[in-house]
């Protein structure tokens, strides 16, 4: 099933890329035999240095969507603590590799989103069936 992104700055286009997104970096692969899903965040984690970074760039690209809605600063700082948390504790060798797979700050982050989204562009909302 192909979806496409859309490429506009309207709220729900916004929340389109911005759920797509945290799926790819937080739940995109199953791991077998645990049965738990991971993404590009825990997998890039794994590559020293360069893939924390390449993780903390994606998840500032959330943030930034965040930005444009016109989200409080206070939410933005929280969403901001939440990606530097994860890339600081995701640094540490073997450790991080575990903290990035306990620890979803994009999932965090589209929370943050989502509930400003329902509260102040309402129109937003997707009703899954």
């Amino acid at each position: 099933m192909e979806m496409e992104l859309p490429l506009g700055n309207d709220p729900m286009a916004i929340r389109r890329r911005v759920e797509a997104l945290e799926y790819v970096l937080e739940r995109a692969v199953t791991v077998p035999g645990i049965n738990r899903k991971v993404g590009l965040d825990a997998i890039v984690g794994l590559v020293p240095v360069a893939g924390d970074m390449i993780a903390a760039a994606l998840g500032l690209y959330i943030v930034w969507e965040a930005r444009k809605l016109g989200m409080p600063k206070w939410q933005i700082a929280r969403m901001m603590a939440n990606v530097g948390v994860d890339t600081a504790l995701g640094a540490i060798p073997l450790a991080g590799d575990l903290f990035d797979f306990l620890y979803r700050s994009n999932s965090r982050n589209l929370k943050i989103i989502l509930k400003h989204l329902d509260k102040h562009h309402p129109h937003t909302r997707i009703i899954e069936g």
